[in-house]
């Protein structure tokens, strides 16, 4: 339904759809509402059609165009589209393409809540069992942010680090990733901002207090593909920068079968999905308007 208005009627998606969406999309991905509503709030401000201007990063989530391909080669049959995953394919450096004749379509779904939402959700999943894996506890609502923001690896450097420095300067331990989200890493003085300071500032814009998403339940299976390895390891800010974890250092990091702490039971998605789509008291259209889009 959402995914043909888009591409044949170019209808647009309002709040309440939009809300609705990522409701449906936490309860088939398992994924906890609350972050991934926060996700988009933070990243594009809740538009569908948000657009990055230093980048290509687009949509609810702002996929970056090479994570979008890939995310919907992965995710998209399990959620209906595969006629869009047919149609992926890579290249011999290893980079997503797109068969022509359907590329606009494919992309637009980028725009779609419901298509936007969905791969969002899988890709939080598998984030979150390779942070598991790699930090050896439950990861945070903050810790899986950094997971979309750096991608798997630079999420568990960065954590590693901070947790054992806090104090020391973040732009000099991930200069690259300064110099593109200047706002993250300074102030608006252009102080240079700590470790514990950045972790602090997406805590913030990913949760009212950074605690530990969802209530444990079985993960995928400890299997991952190496083509959803690669994805979970993609960095979604820096792109064409030629750099990428091998196979080999993927399936180290993600070694173990873990919980998949970002499923909560079904009773409780199911509640807390029919409370915030009701829009009564303490609604989550009550939230502060968003402070700013996000090209993450």
């Amino acid at each position: 339904m959402g995914l043909q208005r888009l591409i044949f009627g170019g209808s647009k998606a309002g709040v309440d759809d939009v809300r609705n969406a990522i409701g449906r999309a936490a309860q088939k991905t398992g994924v906890d509402f609350g972050y991934l509503y926060n996700q988009a709030k933070s990243e594009s401000g809740l538009n569908p059609n948000a657009q990055a201007s230093s980048s290509s990063a687009g949509g609810l989530f702002q996929f970056i165009d090479q994570s979008w391909l890939g995310a919907v080669k992965i995710y998209g049959a399990k959620h209906g589209l595969g006629w869009a995953s047919d149609a992926i394919s890579r290249r011999s450096d290893g980079s997503w393409k797109v068969d022509g004749e359907v590329k606009n379509a494919v992309m637009s779904l980028r725009n779609d809540p419901e298509a936007s939402a969905l791969m969002a959700g899988e890709w939080a999943s598998d984030n979150a069992d390779g942070l598991k894996s790699a930090l050896g506890r439950q990861p945070r609502a903050a810790d899986l942010y950094f997971a979309h923001f750096l991608g798997l690896e630079g999420a568990t450097k960065f954590l590693k680090s901070a947790g054992s420095n806090p104090d020391a300067i973040a732009a000099n331990q991930f200069p690259r990733e300064a110099r593109s989200n200047r706002g993250i890493f300074y102030d608006g003085a252009g102080n240079a901002r700590t470790m514990g300071q950045v972790y602090q500032l997406m805590a913030k814009k990913i949760s009212d207090d950074g605690s530990s998403i969802g209530t444990g339940a079985p993960s995928n299976g400890g299997g991952m593909s190496a083509d959803r390895l690669r994805l979970a390891y993609a960095n979604e800010v820096f792109e064409g920068d030629g750099k990428s974890a091998s196979t080999n250092d993927m399936l180290a990091m993600i070694s173990g079968r873990g919980m998949n702490l970002l499923r909560p039971s079904p009773q409780t998605a199911q509640l807390a999905y029919m409370m915030l789509a009701s829009g009564g008291d303490g609604s989550i259209t009550d939230l502060d308007p968003p402070k700013g889009s996000g090209s993450l």
